[in-house]
């Protein structure tokens, strides 16, 4: 058995930031409950890192402050097994410590981030299949 992570998995879809933000706020934070499940289990299915939705959810339910410094480390992890220079570290969780704005920017650098991860691997995949139909043709 493989412990290799792989890439290949189904991608994720990509996030509005600004649309994230305003839901979190107007649901008084219920959003960011079904944010961490789907981001945890979007990088556990495309890449077999982390612990997925379910426990990820536990997680941030029970103990919040490790869900700070999980998602930005098993995203980055998720990058290095695609041979791309990881954005961020688990550390990247220090910026909830700052009130308020800590908040904005520790959910802007890790969801732009899986945005443009996702739109490059979106690219790629249809360059490949572009590729495979003219060759085809």
């Amino acid at each position: 058995m493989s412990t290799q992570a792989s890439t290949t998995g189904p991608l994720g879809q990509p996030r509005g930031i600004a649309f994230a933000i305003v839901i979190t706020i107007v649901t008084l934070g219920i959003y960011s409950l079904y944010w961490v499940f789907k981001t945890q289990e979007e990088v556990k299915e495309h890449s077999g890192i982390g612990v997925g939705g379910v426990l990820g959810l536990v997680i941030y339910i029970v103990v919040s402050p490790i869900t700070w410094f999980l998602i930005p480390s098993d995203v980055g992890k998720m990058f290095k097994a695609d041979g791309r220079p990881a954005p961020f570290t688990g550390w990247t969780g220090l910026w909830l410590l700052l009130p308020i704005i800590g908040m904005f920017v520790w959910f802007i650098k890790i969801q732009g981030a899986l945005n443009g991860y996702i739109q490059s691997k979106q690219t790629e995949r249809d360059d490949a299949t572009g590729a495979a139909l003219a060759t085809q043709s």
